[in-house]
């Protein structure tokens, strides 16, 4: 009873934190779509999508250290966090020069295929890039520490920052685009150099060496895995983008927005499942916060689809002008496509967790399948009637969400079941040793 009501404290107060985080974040595009043209702001749209898929790379990170953080309960553990934290950031900031280094190579190229009108707004994504390279490795040490307070003002911070910035730089000095970004920048290092702050006494404790090989086979698998559903929820927008004409690419891109929220949900639910899953494994002990975070996801993104569906036009009339409207047949569909991804949002967080890594394979194979429907489908999309278009596109994320989640639910399944295996083995030996 004590760990439930913890874990509905806490998850609490991050559902809280996430959501008036996730609302500051939102109200972005009320100033934002108001400030640009439906062509600007798709622009816009498809930079934060990007943003998104840029943390890919790095996704396995925050778990990562969570887990080792976490686990980090002898002096040895901690001096060898410490040395890998330091030294992730020095690679992860090397990592980031090698991608600035192509996009300077390959700007006019990025510029003309995704319709970017200025490179400042090309070059401050980048910049906005190290920050979220570094961002993962400092929200698992938080994480890892069960420091939720922290994490949860930081997402409050971070949405607040750049909803003051776009009305600053959007709606006051009329810089569009560019100013849209530039508050987003602004708003990440800020979060960025608090999270500093705050593992400061991680950061520069003296350290030890780290043993690589044991890292990076958790490392790469994790940050594979979590990719797999952060390529899903961004990728359909940058193809959209890439395809269709400009002056549409807003309109479908403020439908998206709407569905994306979803994932917020989630996002709460497995900070705090997370460290205490990993705990329960090396401990050998059973938790209810597995059930706990499925089922409310199941709830609260079940009443939001439905929600969209009863009443499509109200979350666009809450943000948008009257001419975005017209994409309102497509919120409900986006709603009930994003929610069998929240979904294997939690069971894909839950596998990393115990540590089961063979699903992973898997989980990257439906992302490729899916970036290569895309590729494949949308250009033949852009030739239907608009609306037709886009809903196909809403469709085709639907059909790889549902297949994600069925892949992840089977292997959840299978993780559960051998831990419990396991931990009747284990309690059995410890009986014939009594």
């Amino acid at each position: 009873m004590s760990e439930r009501a913890t874990f509905f404290r806490q998850s609490g107060w991050m559902v809280l934190a996430t959501t008036l985080g996730g609302i500051f974040m939102w109200l972005v595009h009320v100033p934002a779509a108001r400030g640009m043209s439906p062509a600007e702001y798709g622009v816009f749209v498809t930079l934060l999508q990007i943003m998104n898929l840029m943390m890919i790379p790095a996704m396995g990170l925050q778990i990562i250290f969570a887990q080792q953080t976490a686990a980090a309960v002898q002096p040895e553990l901690e001096q060898e966090l410490a040395s890998t934290v330091r030294e992730v950031l020095l690679g992860v900031f090397v990592l980031w020069g090698l991608i600035a280094g192509i996009v300077w190579v390959e700007q006019q190229r990025i510029l003309t295929n995704l319709k970017i009108p200025r490179p400042a707004a090309l070059w401050l994504t980048v910049g906005i890039g190290l920050a979220m390279l570094w961002w993962p490795v400092l929200q698992g040490v938080l994480q890892g520490k069960q420091n939720f307070t922290w994490l949860g003002l930081l997402q409050i911070v971070n949405g607040v920052a750049r909803f003051s910035g776009v009305l600053v730089f959007v709606t006051w000095l009329r810089w569009g685009v560019v100013g849209a970004m530039t508050a987003a920048f602004l708003g990440f290092w800020l979060c960025v150099g608090l999270a500093v702050w705050q593992t400061a006494a991680v950061l520069f404790k003296p350290g030890r060496p780290v043993r690589w090989r044991a890292w990076l086979s958790r490392a790469i698998p994790l940050s594979l895995g979590l990719g797999a559903t952060q390529f899903m929820m961004a990728a359909d927008q940058v193809a959209v983008q890439r395809w269709f004409p400009a002056e549409v690419t807003g309109f479908y891109g403020a439908a998206g927005m709407i569905g994306r929220a979803l994932i917020f949900f989630t996002v709460p639910l497995v900070a705090v499942m997370f460290p205490k899953v990993v705990r329960s494994t090396v401990l050998g002990k059973r938790t209810p916060v597995v059930a706990l975070a499925l089922g409310v996801t199941v709830v609260l993104g079940g009443s939001a689809a439905l929600g969209c569906t009863l009443f499509p036009k109200l979350p666009l009339q809450i943000v948008y002008e009257p001419k975005y409207l017209i994409v309102a047949p497509l919120v409900p569909w986006f709603a009930w496509c994003m929610l069998p991804l929240t979904v294997a949002n939690v069971l894909v967080g839950l596998l990393l967790a115990r540590g089961f890594f063979r699903a992973v394979p898997w989980l990257v194979l439906v992302a490729v399948g899916y970036g290569v429907a895309l590729a494949v489908l949308v250009p033949i999309y852009r030739t239907w009637e608009q609306m037709k278009g886009f809903l196909a596109v809403v469709q085709t994320l639907g059909v790889f969400s549902l297949l994600l989640a069925g892949v992840a639910g089977w292997f959840a399944y299978r993780a559960e079941r051998s831990g419990v295996l396991q931990r009747e083995q284990v309690e059995k030996n410890g009986s014939n040793y009594s």
